[in-house]
């Protein structure tokens, strides 16, 4: 059995476990003071090049978004996104359950366009009695989006653009943030920090066992914010355990080689989709690849491969979704197009 299930079916890079090992039995102090994670911070802001630049490291990619967006909202504000965005799709309300609203829009592949931002933005104050509504208080996206598409520089610029103008923060989900990075021709992270008022850098599913590192642009980490993190229940004790893996994943510029690697993989596994016929859902540029496939073929592929299951296509058909990562060897792909 081998897995294209998700970019997490996998522990953690090796070289990321040998510094676990290493550093075991070297006593620190806790709840991310420790050397590690203060070497880590120094390192993603070097990696990132902008002044005004802080670094927060925690533990999960729903966790983070929680905590970052309820932190950075007015009680009675809302959070604008996507209908397909993670948010308001796949994190079980809990967005909502910090007592913010999820304020879903329309999308193009899975991106929030400028221009239908705007659109919303000018109607809601336009609108007499909008002081009754939610207000929009943030603007959320991904990097890659659920459906695997990506922003250029010019759509993010854009979206940006509109964030400033109402001064609502923008902030940018980056669970798979190599990976987007990897696959683009014209983003950097360097780009992603100037355009965003916040962003994370995702460890989880680019080669760490656990950790997302939170990064706020422009001196704008909220006030307190460790004191919100530990009455959300998410300080860890042992904040060594994150410092340690981004420490790693930031020498040498392992993250990015990382990331490449999955990309690699993911384009020879394209290249072999196509090649064999298969009919492609989503024209994805990122690590995520989907087909229609007969349910037949699938219960058979199911028997020696895991995967996504993605969505119905029609009685006798389902979009299933493939998923590379810096794991992904060259014989599991060969492998898996043997079987199609």
């Amino acid at each position: 059995m081998i897995s294209f299930e998700n970019d997490y079916n996998k522990g953690a890079h090796p070289k990321l476990i040998e510094r676990i090992v290493e550093t075991n039995n070297v006593a620190q102090t806790g709840y991310g003071f420790d050397e590690y994670t203060v070497s880590a911070k120094e390192k993603i802001k070097a990696a990132i090049g902008l002044d005004g630049v802080e670094v927060y490291l925690l533990t999960g990619g729903t966790q983070t978004n929680a905590l970052v967006i309820s932190s950075m909202m007015r009680a009675y504000e809302g959070v604008i996104a996507t209908e397909t965005g993670h948010i308001n799709t796949h994190e079980a309300g809990a967005i909502e359950a910090t007592g913010h609203k999820v304020i879903a829009l329309p999308h193009k592949d899975g991106k929030l366009e400028a221009a239908v931002l705007k659109k919303y933005l000018e109607g809601f104050y336009a609108d007499a009695n909008h002081e009754h509504s939610v207000i929009p208080g943030m603007v959320y996206i991904s990097y890659s989006t659920e459906l695997g598409s990506l922003y250029s520089k010019t759509e993010l610029e854009a979206l940006s653009n509109v964030c400033h103008e109402y001064s609502i923060p923008l902030y940018l989900d980056g669970a798979r943030l190599g990976y987007g990075l990897a696959a683009s021709d014209d983003m950097t992270l360097t780009d992603i920090a100037r355009l965003c008022d916040v962003f994370y850098i995702g460890g989880t599913k680019v080669g760490a066992l656990c950790g997302e590192a939170v990064v706020f642009t422009k001196n704008n980490m909220p006030k307190n914010f460790m004191t919100m993190v530990k009455r959300r229940g998410a300080l860890m004790a042992k904040g060594r355990l994150v410092g340690v893996q981004f420490d790693a994943l930031f020498t040498d510029g392992l993250y990015f080689e990382i990331s490449r690697h999955a990309m690699d993989m993911a384009k020879l596994l394209k290249k072999g989709l196509i090649e064999k016929g298969c009919k492609i859902f989503i024209d994805s540029p990122t690590n995520q690849q989907y087909i229609v496939i007969e349910n037949k073929k699938m219960e058979e592929l199911r028997e020696k491969v895991a995967f996504s299951f993605w969505e119905n296509y029609d009685k006798d058909h389902t979009v299933i979704r493939f998923v590379t990562s810096w794991a992904t060897t060259k014989e599991e792909v060969e492998y898996l197009l043997s079987l199609l």
